[in-house]
């Protein structure tokens, strides 16, 4: 319910001075909101949210995973680059920094990534291996969760796929 506060001119009986009265009057005429018609609205967004919301978050998955095969792409080209350099890959143990500092390895002539080295979509370093088991050497990501394996998200992003 609006209520509208109203000032009504009374006249006093005796004297005939004007005397100002407040009175609270209900107002069907009034635009407006009730309280109810907001809280529908809210619980209507709200349900909304519920249903879009995993879909959407779903496909931000999806791009950290797009994101991931692209990066490892660019240290495939930076990694070949090294070898036509240096004529091998880089060792495990001078890992993927070898591409931006040089380790001592004759012929080096980088650095061979623009901005240093990133980290995967999710925050954590890359795995490089050299020699590895899927070819020269590998290189991958654990995905969202940090672990081996994995649906989704959490999938491991490999040099080798």
């Amino acid at each position: 319910m609006i209520y509208r506060y109203n000032k009504l001119k009374h006249t006093h009986a005796t004297g005939g001075e004007n005397v100002n009265k407040i009175n609270l009057k209900h107002c069907k005429d009034k635009k407006g909101f009730t309280l109810i018609e907001l809280l529908v609205v809210m619980a209507i967004l709200a349900m909304l949210a519920a249903l879009v919301g995993p879909r959407l978050f779903k496909n931000v998955g999806k791009g950290k995973q797009s994101a991931a095969k692209a990066q490892i792409e660019l240290f495939n080209q930076a990694l070949d680059s090294y070898r036509l350099d240096t004529g091998r890959y880089p060792s495990s143990s001078e890992g993927l920094n070898a591409l931006s500092t040089n380790s001592g390895a004759q012929g080096w002539d980088g650095p061979y990534l623009r901005k240093g080295l990133p980290n995967d979509p999710w925050g954590k370093p890359y795995i490089y291996q050299n020699p590895g088991t899927h070819g020269e050497y590998d290189l991958f990501s654990y995905g969202a969760d940090g672990a081996q394996g994995g649906e989704g998200e959490n999938k491991d992003v490999a040099s080798w796929e």
